[in-house]
């Protein structure tokens, strides 16, 4: 099965414009961009048949190609990551892949496993049109998300999913609901990882639906495929005693700092 890992990076964030380039200092004293960090993260994947920087910005551009990783320059009008990995994908030099995976340009401490798990899913699975990784909240993540909203920051996504693994619904709130009072042990709260394996039609039917007013509300391209009746499966994964978190604000630059440094440990 052919996999490709597309990496859709732009520089006009609104909440944190130039993300991609931001510099991240490591436990050794030097500093690496969140492009070169995603980008190593990507190719720390076993499997994968290559892996490219999907962007229409040249100075992304420009950075990646210097440290050696590949690009695909895509159009200009893409409003969100998968329909960047769709253009993409009608611009791939050789043979079309049978899997495509989003792969996040701010969660550079993205495990590999989390891809290969997910990969493997979708391999077990033909009828699977996408999924996407899921991890459960210990009570350190999930205070992080509670002090985010409480200080009004938009943090990282959460999710709540059906008994059989299907996504109901992804919220930039910390759903579900729990009163202070009664959290239970352990947290019922799911992170979203925003790392997606697709089939390459399943893009396409993207594509086509064209935008959702809950995506356009919550800020979240996922939710266009639940709009569409498209299934999105949810695959459970484990942190394995490591620290997840995205770059969602200039907020989360310490934390990802600090969680390089405790990998060291």
């Amino acid at each position: 099965m052919r996999t490709v890992i597309l990496i859709p990076a732009r520089y006009a964030s609104s909440r944190y414009p130039g993300k991609p380039l931001a510099m991240l200092r490591q436990p050794d004293g030097r500093a690496k961009s969140l492009i070169r960090m995603s980008w190593e993260a990507a190719r720390a994947v076993k499997g994968i048949d290559a892996v490219y920087v999907a962007t229409d910005d040249t100075r992304i551009a420009e950075a990646t190609e210097a440290f050696g990783g590949e690009v695909i320059m895509t159009d200009p009008a893409c409003e969100n990551g998968t329909v960047r990995c769709a253009d993409a994908l009608a611009r791939l030099p050789g043979p079309a892949p049978d899997l495509v995976v989003n792969f996040q340009g701010d969660a550079p401490l993205t495990p590999p496993w989390f891809v290969e798990e997910l990969v493997a899913a979708m391999a077990a699975e033909p009828g699977l049109a996408m999924a996407t990784p899921i991890l459960r909240c210990d009570r350190t993540a999930y205070s992080a998300f509670i002090e985010d909203r409480r200080n009004g920051r938009v943090g990282g996504t959460t999710v709540v999913a059906d008994a059989a693994g299907r996504a109901l619904y992804f919220s930039k709130e910390v759903i579900p609901f729990i009163d202070p009072g009664k959290l239970p042990d352990p947290v019922p709260v799911f992170h979203h990882v925003g790392v997606y394996a697709y089939r390459p039609e399943a893009l396409r039917a993207y594509v086509a639906a064209g935008p959702c007013q809950l995506e356009e509300l919550e800020g979240l391209e996922q939710l266009r495929f639940l709009h569409a009746g498209i299934p999105v499966r949810c695959v459970e994964v484990s942190a394995r005693g490591r620290v997840f978190w995205e770059l969602n604000n200039p907020h989360d630059v310490g934390r990802i700092e600090a969680a390089l440094r405790a990998q060291q440990t």
